[in-house]
């Protein structure tokens, strides 16, 4: 880890408190204006200090944090959590989305393919009867 007085580029910095998998996905997020610094968007070469707001936003998953430490050197993710304090309404979100998607049921489940030929005919005789 570095100093806390030393400053480091956003994308390394996401990429080493493993928000995304590469520098280049996190470079990518940056330009596409899913990253906030202190509610502003910025380019990939910001430097980024201490005690600065972060918001990410991977897909439909926001999450925002405080920056604690610097590193530009990816480590284990139990070191990367120690970079961060994320805001206890993010991790509400987030929480509450995971539970959303647990109890989601996929509506295709209930479908059981197509239709058996005695099915096809009773569709028709329905139809047929119908109008």
């Amino acid at each position: 880890m570095l100093e806390p007085d030393v400053s480091v580029r956003i994308d390394k910095w996401l990429w080493a408190a493993r928000f995304f998998k590469s520098r280049s996905l996190a470079t990518e997020a940056i330009e596409m204006g899913r990253v906030h610094v202190n509610g502003a968007r910025v380019k990939p070469a910001r430097l980024i200090k201490p005690g600065e707001k972060v918001l990410v936003q991977r897909g439909h998953e926001r999450i925002e944090v405080f920056v604690r430490f610097l590193s530009d050197v990816r480590r284990s993710a139990s070191l990367a959590q120690l970079l961060y304090d994320e805001t206890i309404e993010s991790l509400a979100s987030r929480q509450q989305a995971a539970e959303r998607r647990r109890l989601y049921t996929e509506p295709s489940r209930d479908l059981v393919g197509r239709p058996t030929k005695r099915n096809r005919r009773a569709i028709e005789r329905f139809a047929r009867d119908d109008g």
